[in-house]
């Protein structure tokens, strides 16, 4: 297998068909072997149906349906599971991403990257969609150091090893190309059409921005302190045991001058900083114990071997 399309959808029914047909003739020219994974997320609408009907006049397709709705990279995960394409695409069901750029990000991965991710240079969606995105975007350059404008892009094409190695759960799915560079992976962006939704709606909320939000921390913390937790923790340790000891060094000054310090604030301030400083540092140096003990940290480290 050459090509795999993973496609996650929830109440897509109406955009299917449209959407295969236009796949069907974006990898025509190309001449090589693919498959069409479309994760049904628990859809409340025809989606299954529909699909099984397209099944019958495109055997490139296949259906994987979850129980129920999971999310997007629950979706994805399933979908990177099965995945036997040498070159891994996803894309969005609502036909906002145009499969006509397929070839051109072909290309782009054959100048030597593992993973192209899409920019909506030019994006159809409202205000309420774009300005948060633009936002997350901007405080996800700055953290990560990593040089996409568009993270969120559903979007992206990917050589099997890269799917193959970076985990994809709760709200990850929108951090892949950080948890793929911190594995060594190349990544680049090419910017790709974007088309205004046809059918159905948006399933963005506000949910999201928080669940986008907390897993960024999530990825940071991979990212930086997973190999080494006691660099994090400690130094929050020893930051708390020192303003703590400072306190207390003031309050034993000020006691020896004949000062009552039993009933100030400060006193309750100082003894709480050094005990949750000593937790914290003692967290760090746990989680540095465990990571130790982990075997094959690094197993899908390796990029080849010349023997």
């Amino acid at each position: 297998m050459s090509i795999s399309i993973v496609i996650p959808l929830y109440n897509e029914q109406d955009s299917l068909q449209e959407l295969t047909d236009n796949i069907v003739q974006a990898l025509s020219p190309i001449e090589k072997e693919y498959e069409l994974l479309f994760i049904d997320d628990g859809s409340s609408d025809n989606s299954c149906q529909v699909l099984r009907e397209i099944k019958k006049t495109t055997p490139q397709v296949k259906i994987i349906r979850l129980r129920k709705n999971f999310g997007k990279s629950a979706a994805l995960a399933e979908g990177f599971k099965k995945a036997k394409g040498k070159l891994v695409f996803t894309m969005d069901a609502d036909m906002q991403d145009d499969p006509a750029e397929i070839p051109k990000m072909i290309k782009k991965l054959e100048e030597g990257y593992d993973l192209v991710s899409g920019w909506k240079k030019k994006r159809n969606d409202p205000l309420n969609k774009t300005i948060p995105s633009k936002f997350f975007n901007l405080i996800t350059r700055i953290l990560t150091g990593i040089k996409i404008h568009d993270f969120n892009c559903g979007f992206k094409l990917y050589k099997n090893e890269v799917i193959k190695t970076i985990p994809v759960y709760g709200e990850l799915h929108r951090y892949l190309p950080v948890l793929a560079h911190w594995q060594g992976f190349k990544v680049g962006e090419i910017d790709v059409r974007h088309h205004a939704r046809k059918h159905g709606k948006s399933k963005f909320g506000t949910r999201r921005l928080f669940n986008g939000f907390f897993d960024l921390l999530t990825v940071l913390f991979i990212t930086r302190y997973r190999h080494k937790p006691l660099h994090l923790f400690g130094f929050i340790g020893l930051l708390f045991i020192f303003l703590g000891i400072l306190i207390s060094l003031y309050l034993t000054i000020q006691w020896f001058q004949g000062l009552g310090i039993g009933q100030r604030p400060l006193l309750f301030l100082g003894i709480l900083l050094l005990i949750v400083g000593v937790q914290s540092f003692s967290l760090g140096l746990i989680g540095g114990m465990l990571t130790s003990q982990r075997e094959n940290s690094f197993t899908n480290a390796v990029k080849e071997i010349d023997e």
